[in-house]
């Protein structure tokens, strides 16, 4: 059952009990990633394999996410600022013991290509929070996977 989680703003980037930060350079201009992550967000699972359907809800406002083991979020965009920034804030959820949860994509150009930094900022009830903190490598081996493969996506896809 999904239940209803802390409304937090942008400021919750910085502020958050728990905050994972990762960062990867990839080859793809920083247009073409920030079109990827808030324009095309129904292609999210063809290159972020954690996620199973991702589609935007209430005209673009927010999305609805669903990863494999069954984690559901529905979520509000908060910041769509093309092609430096996409923050999007959890709002209902079915994982357990989470009390808040923002995630930002920041992009800056690297040479001709992107420097990706995602944020995961979360707030929740200790075990959660430990557990997070566990499931650090892997979140970072998520991340490096998906946008290793967005990259490709990006780069061999016809002009």
């Amino acid at each position: 059952m999904a239940r209803r989680l802390r409304p937090v703003g942008l400021d919750f980037v910085d502020s958050a009990p728990l905050r994972l930060v990762f960062v990867r350079e990839v080859s793809a201009p920083p247009e073409a990633v920030y079109r990827a992550l808030a324009d095309d967000v129904t292609s999210w699972p063809r290159w972020f394999t954690a996620v199973t359907l991702c589609r935007p809800t209430g005209g673009g406002t927010g999305r609805e996410v669903r990863l494999k083991g069954g984690a559901l979020f529905r979520e509000s965009v908060l910041a769509a600022d093309g092609p430096v920034r996409y923050t999007y804030r959890v709002d209902e959820t079915n994982v357990p013991g989470m009390r808040a949860l923002l995630e930002e994509w920041r992009l800056s150009p690297a040479g001709t290509g992107t420097r990706v930094q995602w944020t995961f900022a979360a707030d929740g009830a200790a075990p959660l929070r430990g557990a997070l903190r566990l499931g650090r490598a892997g979140l970072g081996r998520a991340f490096r996977d998906a946008v290793t493969a967005l990259d490709r996506r990006l780069t061999t896809a016809p002009a």
